[in-house]
């Protein structure tokens, strides 16, 4: 935004500090104007013919601006993509271990990816690597739903879970 002496136009339309239109008035008895109310003239509608300026606190408003932008950021929900590396073979306390780790991290609104890593010979026994991700889908459920059903990708064999969205 262009305030006092960095407007560039001639002439321009005239908002007062009350929002009354006080016309279209050559540049320098805007500045002037905006002079005798102790405020500044800031442009709002450079496109427009002419530019549309208003006289107003710039810093105030310049601070009420950064107000409303943390106010809306502070309520944005960031979501994370987290993953979670698993074997065909994986014995029963790594996989619970695997499982209370992707609660976690649904529980905190992320989303998870279930990666199921296949080695060589492992590829010809795909079928072990699909039980394990629908026994993870089944142990899922009640936290999350499933975004993304397994798919492989070279040699890797993926599953992707969502948060629920709450209801407020």
């Amino acid at each position: 935004m262009r305030i006092n002496e960095s407007i560039r136009a001639k002439e321009v339309r005239v908002i007062g500090p009350n929002s009354e239109q006080l016309g279209v008035v050559v540049l320098k008895r805007a500045l002037d104007l905006a002079e005798e109310y102790d405020q500044d003239l800031v442009e709002i509608a450079p496109t427009a013919t002419p530019p549309v300026c208003r006289i107003m606190d710039y810093s105030k408003y310049k601070y009420d601006q950064e107000k409303k932008e943390r106010r809306i950021k502070k309520n944005q929900v960031v979501t994370h993509l987290k993953q979670i590396r698993l074997k065909p073979h994986i014995g029963e306390s790594d996989y619970q271990v695997k499982l209370k780790k992707a609660k976690s991290f649904l529980e905190k609104k992320d989303k998870v990816k279930v990666n199921m890593f296949f080695r060589g010979r492992e590829m010809a026994h795909r079928e072990l690597g699909r039980e394990i991700l629908e026994k993870m889908r089944t142990d899922l459920i009640e936290l999350g739903k499933v975004e993304k059903e397994p798919s492989m990708e070279g040699r890797v064999m993926s599953m992707v879970f969502a948060p629920h969205t709450s209801k407020i």
